[in-house]
């Protein structure tokens, strides 16, 4: 067989064993995760992840293919240079894929997609700022050693050998061969010549999600996560518009009578509004959770109205603040706030209120810029937005995800006891402390996550008592919900309803 021809077959089926051989060392290194999988799952992950392994192997090996081509007729020291470029950045954007999608597993539960660029995008500080420095020097260091690594294999065996030229006749007849090898890729890539395309779900095989996670192909998942980003009308319709306005329909406001008990001594409160970090209703008793965690959220459950049947929006803060503040539900593989252009359209409660004389103010101890948020807020109706750049440098130098939440609480109190408050006002305080790393200025439980939760739960018990002792207390509708279920308890499954329930 000629060497061209051997080259671009050894070509592809390097970079399939390469992808295969991840998913071990993928499984390995989240070994919590698959501790009690036995070797037939091993092989049966590596099998059913084949049909998108093979998919992005076609996709790679076409530029070679096609440099095998030209080098048929051509002996240009530019071919070699190209080919050496190709292959290096081929091999530092795989090693970043896999170390990133390896890593981040642990902490995202679902494979490789857009949404870690978008927020590393939005700000590199925060996106990192779930792991310690250390952890990212390492993470670092391993993508330039896997990189090298990849580079040597792609030199050994596809970039230092050299092929002769050959005579006229023989140079049409290896091109064609060549191209027809070359087209012959759009068969893996495509997944057949069936009407089903490849998709994700090819790898899907498992009622264990971790299986079918590990199964997919990293570079896939987030070409296709890439690829989706658009035509967000085309993505959801489940129903005719018909059906769709019918059940629609049920959701919306219907016209009030006096049957519905009045719950408030006034028709225009003030309003505290506090989104909790990752709260959920397994961390308070009165929900039938962990005693001796959110003892205040437990204590303001008997004191208030206590809504038990409320479920998370999403997953992340930023896709739970649309579903909070504007009633927009979340989607699986992106976020509104994206686009300011479309969350300046969005229905506002902020603006609502804004309009109708409230006065309007957003506290959060963190990076405002971070998913678009400023830009959210701001057209959403905040009048008045406090973030970290408004706290001293040594409130949240240590912090990584900026003020801890004891002086963010301080802040909004202090504004209020200066008496500029307009009244009625709208107040939104947004936690951050209990979110990863946990890191915070309390030690009352053993466990860093639920201490972290103990935490916040102490700092809006301070405020709330400090809060009772003001002139506003009577005339305030003070409301608790979280953004989303975080970090309690760990590795919950998604798919089970429950595990989505958060207290309002």
């Amino acid at each position: 067989m000629n060497k061209r021809i051997k080259k671009i077959i050894i070509t592809y089926f390097l970079f399939v064993l390469l992808f295969v051989l991840q998913k071990p060392l993928f499984m390995g290194y989240n070994h919590t995760l698959y501790k009690n999988c036995t070797l037939t799952d091993y092989l049966s992950v590596m099998f059913h992840g084949l049909p998108l392994d093979l998919s992005v192997a076609g996709y790679l090996t076409i530029i070679p293919a096609f440099l095998l081509i030209f080098s048929v007729w051509t002996n240009s020291k530019a071919l070699y240079r190209i080919k050496q470029l190709y292959f290096g950045i081929i091999s530092l954007l795989l090693s970043i894929i896999f170390i990133v999608n390896t890593g981040l597993y642990s902490f995202w539960e679902f494979p490789l997609d857009y949404s870690p660029l978008f927020y590393f995008f939005s700000s590199p500080k925060l996106a990192a700022a779930s792991v310690s420095y250390g952890y990212v020097i390492v993470a670092i260091l391993t993508i330039i050693i896997y990189a090298t690594l990849l580079f040597t294999i792609f030199y050994l065996f596809l970039i230092r050998q050299k092929v002769l030229l050959k005579i006229p006749y023989y140079r049409i007849k290896e091109s064609f061969i060549l191209l027809v090898l070359t087209g012959v890729l759009f068969l893996p890539i495509r997944g057949g010549i069936g009407v089903s395309t490849m998709n994700i779900g090819k790898a899907f095989y498992s009622q264990d999600q971790f299986l079918n996670h590990a199964a997919v192909n990293p570079v896939f998942s987030l070409n296709a996560s890439l690829a989706h980003q658009n035509n967000f009308d085309k993505q959801y319709q489940y129903f005719k518009p018909a059906i769709a306005d019918s059940l629609f329909s049920q959701l919306v406001d219907k016209p009030v009578s006096d049957s519905i008990p009045q719950l408030l001594n006034t028709k225009r409160p003030n309003i505290i509004f506090v989104i909790l970090e990752s709260f959920s209703t397994y961390i308070m008793k009165t929900m039938d959770g962990l005693p001796n965690v959110a003892i205040n959220m437990d204590k303001y459950a008997q004191e208030g109205v206590l809504f038990t049947h409320c479920y998370a929006n999403s997953f992340r803060t930023d896709r739970g603040l649309a579903a909070i503040l504007s009633a927009y539900p979340a989607q699986p593989n992106t976020s509104i706030m994206k686009y300011p252009e479309k969350t300046a359209h969005l229905p506002s409660l902020i603006r609502t209120l804004r309009d109708n004389g409230y006065q309007t103010e957003y506290y959060y101890g963190g990076d405002a810029d971070f998913t678009n948020k400023r830009s959210f807020l701001l057209s959403s109706g905040i009048e008045k937005l406090i973030s970290e750049s408004d706290f001293p440098i040594k409130m949240h130098l240590n912090n990584k995800w900026g003020t801890p939440d004891g002086p963010l609480f301080n802040r909004a109190m202090e504004d209020l006891k200066k008496g500029k408050s307009k009244q009625p006002f709208l107040k939104i305080i947004q936690t951050l402390s209990s979110h990863e790393p946990f890191d915070v200025p309390f030690h009352r439980l053993n466990d860093k996550v639920l201490n972290a939760f103990a935490y916040t739960d102490s700092c809006l018990g301070n405020f709330i008592e400090n809060y009772k002792r003001t002139k506003y207390w009577k005339n305030t509708l003070i409301i608790l919900v979280p953004d989303h279920r975080g970090a309690y308890p760990e590795h919950a499954d998604n798919e089970l309803a429950k595990n989505h329930t958060i207290p309002l």
